[in-house]
């Protein structure tokens, strides 16, 4: 797959945003993770969430899924307030993640990790969805009967993304899809996420560490400090930013 991917240009949206999150508060326990999150994705954007680790980036993944709970503040996608809403009736709306750390199912087979994926979308798509992830992952059809705790960690991750994939999303949601894979293979991951967005014209939200990566491929970016966002803007502004250099750039780029 193709090297890391030049900086995106974002075009004015004219319609209501796909998601958007408004004065988002969650808390664990007494502690404060988010202090107000805004931020809003369009659809056929990929947007970048950037920031340290801690920063309470897969928080806000995971408050838009559902868990932990906002305790105050909106998440609407499509306009619809899905903030108390199940985590499996939001997953039927098409939003699928690709959490981070991957947790696939060590002991089910490939094949079998898709079909869960898949479990929420019509079986009369299965097979052409399931070749779909298959051509943009060939090391997956290589090991389509493997089990998935014998894969590599890049190839889990290819498998967190198809089987995210499969039940075919309107928005894709990626946590830390970089983490702990060799840079060759995070080239691989990133060219085919872009692959997604430019054929498919797929939403993507993507929280990242890997900030030099993150805003190469994105369309537009916001960094997060201590559960609050410090800066947006498009991604060659984000990059051209010398705080976002010096925090997030220098010694960075693999």
């Amino acid at each position: 797959m193709a090297t890391a991917p030049d900086t995106r240009t974002a075009s004015a949206p004219a319609r209501a945003p796909l998601l958007s999150v408004r004065g988002v508060k969650t808390y664990y326990g007494n502690i404060v993770a988010l202090r107000g999150v805004d931020l809003d994705v369009h659809e056929g954007e990929i947007v970048t969430l950037i920031g340290a680790n801690g920063a309470g980036k897969s928080t806000l993944m995971m408050t838009i899924f559902g868990d932990p709970r906002a305790r105050e503040g909106t998440v609407l996608f499509e306009g619809r307030d899905i903030t108390r809403m199940p985590t499996n009736e939001i997953a039927k709306l098409h939003i699928a993640q690709a959490p981070e750390g991957r947790r696939i199912f060590g002991r089910m087979t490939v094949l079998e990790n898709l079909q869960l994926g898949a479990s929420i979308a019509d079986p009369a798509f299965f097979a052409a969805d399931l070749e779909r992830v298959l051509t943009l992952f060939p090391r997956l059809k290589e090991r389509l009967h493997q089990r998935g705790g014998t894969l590599s960690g890049g190839e889990q991750q290819m498998l967190a993304i198809g089987r995210a994939l499969l039940a075919r999303p309107r928005l894709l949601l990626l946590d830390e899809p970089s983490l702990g894979l060799a840079p060759l293979l995070v080239r691989q991951i990133f060219a085919a996420i872009r692959e997604l967005n430019e054929r498919e014209k797929l939403t993507v939200f993507l929280v990242e560490q890997n900030a030099f990566h993150a805003l190469k491929l994105a369309h537009r970016g916001y960094v997060m400090v201590n559960g609050e966002i410090t800066l947006s803007g498009s991604s060659r502004e984000l990059l051209n930013r010398p705080e976002v250099r010096a925090a997030y750039l220098e010694g960075g780029r693999h």
